[in-house]
């Protein structure tokens, strides 16, 4: 039988010893598979001799047809921003609780990888953001983003200032901690916890949440995927602008940081029978008695 894919990267959480025991159950099983497995180079660090190739993270997605993460949410993060330009697909492996991005258990892993090595997964393409500082005109950083672009004040205890434009359109004028931009995907994360909307992850849009607002009338928008933020620093004193919080920059008084939808859709492979509303229910507790 011939799978839809026959080159799979593995790829575990940084740093975490314990993950060596389902990363290399997991290549073993795909091998007997007849399929071709490569390790990613970091996670391989902790995995001692293998026997399996190895490719940098920033190779692996010229040369596999999939890749299987063990992690977390964050582990996940890293690796679509990574991956997105070469439109790999993702499966998330959950070391822990049931994630929002790694939804497969370890304990079901080699009965649900058999089952989607087999076609049997549902397809789901989520939308990232692309974000860039132009400081005198010239582009100085560019990032791009799976949950969010975050504009926040440092360890100074006074707010940050910043003019809003959408399409070239002015909006407002913001006295605040911060901004989150956020992708749907974003919707359950920092920006939730300031007061954001949770979002579908199907549908394409981008949120804009005010973080601490000096003004009480400044609420959090929705805006088409389509429109291009501009903020423009009018204040800025310890203020940086983060990637997923995986990047980041210092902007400076007059910086303008400008953020779109990137081009490129990330693309996640879920068990038949997924459900969003599931994860929600799960993550956020909605289903215990008050």
């Amino acid at each position: 039988m011939k799978f839809p894919f026959q080159t799979i990267a593995l790829i575990g959480k940084y740093k975490t010893p314990d993950i060596s025991g389902p990363l290399l159950q997991l290549a073993a099983f795909l091998t007997e598979k007849g399929l071709s497995v490569v390790m990613d180079t970091l996670t391989a660090e902790h995995l001692g001799k293998h026997g399996y190739p190895e490719a940098e993270l920033t190779e692996l997605g010229a040369a596999v047809d999939l890749a299987i993460v063990i992690g977390g949410d964050g582990t996940m993060l890293n690796i679509v921003r990574t991956l997105a330009p070469h439109r790999v697909p993702l499966v998330g492996i959950n070391q822990g609780r049931l994630g929002f991005l790694t939804d497969i258990s370890l304990d079901n892993m080699l009965p649900t990888i058999a089952d989607m090595l087999q076609g049997q997964f549902v397809t789901e393409q989520r939308m990232l953001l692309q974000g860039a500082v132009m400081r005198n005109d010239e582009e100085v950083f560019r990032a791009l983003a799976f949950n969010e672009v975050v504009l926040h004040r440092g360890n100074t205890s006074s707010m940050i200032e910043f003019e809003v434009r959408i399409d070239g359109e002015y909006l407002s004028n913001q006295r605040a901690d911060g901004l989150i931009v956020a992708t749907p995907t974003g919707t359950t994360a920092y920006s939730l916890s300031a007061g954001g909307p949770i979002v579908h992850p199907a549908l394409e849009l981008i949120t804009l949440v005010p973080v601490s607002p000096h003004t009480l009338s400044n609420r959090p928008i929705v805006l088409s995927s389509k429109s291009e933020l501009e903020i423009v620093m009018n204040r800025a004193a310890d203020v940086w602008l983060h990637c997923d919080s995986h990047s980041s920059f210092s902007l400076e008084e007059g910086d303008k940081v400008v953020v779109s939808r990137y081009a490129e859709p990330v693309t996640l492979l879920h068990p038949v029978g997924h459900s969003y509303y599931h994860t929600l229910r799960e993550k956020l507790l909605w289903n215990k008695a008050p």
